[in-house]
């Protein structure tokens, strides 16, 4: 039933360009594994272009029943 419901909830914002691309989660062919390759790669581009960059990790685990 989740399938259905995740394939049917896409179906638009798929079909009319509207999901941003940096968004990973719950799409096919992305995943944390990818996330972290963009991430790395905008890093390192900030870096060799001698600009600022912050970078800010959240645990969300205790915000949300698991």
């Amino acid at each position: 039933m989740e399938c259905i419901v995740v394939e049917n909830t896409l179906k638009f914002p798929e079909a009319h360009n509207i999901i941003n691309k940096e968004q990973h989660g719950f799409l096919a062919g992305k995943s944390t594994i990818t996330n972290l390759s963009d991430c790395l790669n905008d890093w390192t581009l900030f870096i060799v272009n001698k600009q600022s960059l912050a970078v800010a990790y959240i645990d969300f685990a205790k915000a949300f029943e698991s």
